[in-house]
């Protein structure tokens, strides 16, 4: 059942762009709403920027500007009116009626990128989901051309009547199976997480605003061959990858979906079960463009949607990328007050500088007790070894005479005694603590 109007590729269009609070950033907020069009494969024609102290209940702009607005339509021919805000259904068929042209709010845009982006199952399913819930409030616009319920008592409905109360029921029953299937995908992801736990493997979410070079860092860190592209949304299905850390061994690097300004809420609960490998995850790393000049902004942004998706608290290592663009930054890792603990990575995923600091700091975080000592092994234990030449913590390696291995090492106490517990191994007999 196709429950929006159709619009089609390179479509002319017209952005009108509200702005209710002199503390919002216009440049940023029409800039982005540009971008999302280009994403959705729309043609921006012509702009308008409306300042407002609040929305007009009817027309949401006013009936002035409505005028003014049918004005540019008509001298450009205009396809579509796209609103950079949330508009109600009566505002919505109140602007058509006046306009004559199709018109959608931001939140209908994002839908339809993100319907263009999905490609896994479960982000199908969810943005099936988004769409639905979003459609089920505005049912009533597809059929305008049908007959009304005519008011009175004893007088029976029309067959437009019919028709939407029809169309209602088929949207909520899709809604539930869709829910339905999405629920199955949770457990599923939920058992894998429980899987990875129980096998101490660390897990760690790339978040951040859309477009600060997330997938980048995903695909150079791990290998993988997500989707990098100069756009809104470029990625939207989830990926986890396995990571070797040096110091630390291996962890689970997901990338998830970019963040942007005012995410429709909608959209926030749909995509819960993507979030949820952030709201899992031990640790977030917060890609950050700090090139950009909004970047304070967008930093906030996702703060506010991490709150939303109940990560709020989530440990994070905010990673400022694209340094390359700024003049005279270097590569640096920065530390909270108690100098114990990572708080910040400055680097470049293009240039390819800091990366290791990365590294560095995503194993500081999880181990920040570290030991340096010799380790003394038999040689039939050379399986352990070769596990801590894999996690390189080997500083240096002598043979004794007996044979026996004699690695000078600088390695997490965590990491030490799990190993000496699963070969059972005395550690007091094993190894000895060197105190600098």
């Amino acid at each position: 059942m196709e429950i929006f109007e159709s619009y089609k590729a390179g479509e002319r269009s017209l952005l009108v762009s509200v702005h209710f609070s002199r503390k919002e950033s216009l440049n940023a907020s029409l800039d982005e709403l540009k971008s999302l069009v280009s994403a959705a494969d729309l043609t921006c024609i012509s702009y308008i920027e409306v300042p407002r102290k609040y929305p007009d209940p009817k027309y949401f702009v006013g009936f002035g500007k409505l005028e003014e607005i049918k004005q540019i339509i008509e001298a450009n021919e205009i396809d579509l009116v796209i609103f950079n805000h949330a508009i109600s259904p009566s505002q919505e068929r109140n602007i058509e009626e006046i306009l004559g042209c199709k018109i959608i709010a931001r939140t209908r845009l994002i839908l339809e990128i993100f319907s263009q982006r999905a490609q896994t199952h479960e982000g199908t399913l969810q943005v099936e989901l988004a769409r639905l819930n979003y459609a089920s409030t505005r049912l009533v616009r597809g059929w305008t051309h049908l007959e009304r319920q005519k008011g009175g008592i004893g007088v029976r409905g029309g067959p437009g009547e019919t028709q939407l109360e029809l169309d209602r029921r088929m949207v909520r029953d899709r809604i539930t199976l869709v829910e339905s299937r999405l629920e199955k995908v949770r457990k599923q992801r939920s058992l894998g997480r429980n899987s990875r736990k129980r096998s101490n493997i660390p897990s760690v979410a790339i978040v951040g605003y859309t477009n600060a070079g997330k997938s980048t860092l995903f695909n150079k860190l791990t290998g993988a061959n997500v989707l990098v592209k100069d756009q809104l949304f470029a990625t939207l299905d989830p990926t986890l990858r396995r990571l070797d850390v040096p110091k630390l061994g291996e962890v689970i690097l997901s990338d998830t979906v970019g963040f942007i300004r005012n995410l429709p809420h909608a959209l926030v609960n749909a995509f819960c079960s993507t979030l949820e490998e952030a709201i899992e995850a031990d640790l977030l790393l917060h890609v950050i463009d700090c090139a950009d000049p909004d970047h304070q902004d967008y930093m906030k942004q996702v703060d506010i949607v991490l709150d939303q998706i109940g990560a709020g608290n989530k440990a994070t290592i905010n990673v400022f990328n694209k340094i390359d663009l700024i003049n005279g930054a270097l590569a640096r890792l920065t530390y909270s007050d108690d100098q114990r603990t990572p708080e910040s990575v400055h680097l470049s995923v293009i240039a390819n500088e800091g990366l290791d600091l990365l590294k560095e700091a995503i194993a500081q975080f999880f181990h920040r007790i570290w030991v340096n000592g010799t380790i003394r092994l038999e040689v039939k234990y050379g399986k352990i070894r070769s596990e801590l030449y894999r996690l390189e913590v080997v500083n240096g390696e002598e043979i004794a005479d007996n044979g026996d291995f004699i690695l000078g090492i600088n390695i997490a106490q965590s990491d030490l005694e799990r190993i000496c517990h699963d070969n059972a191994l005395d550690l007091n007999a094993v190894f000895r603590r060197q105190y600098t």
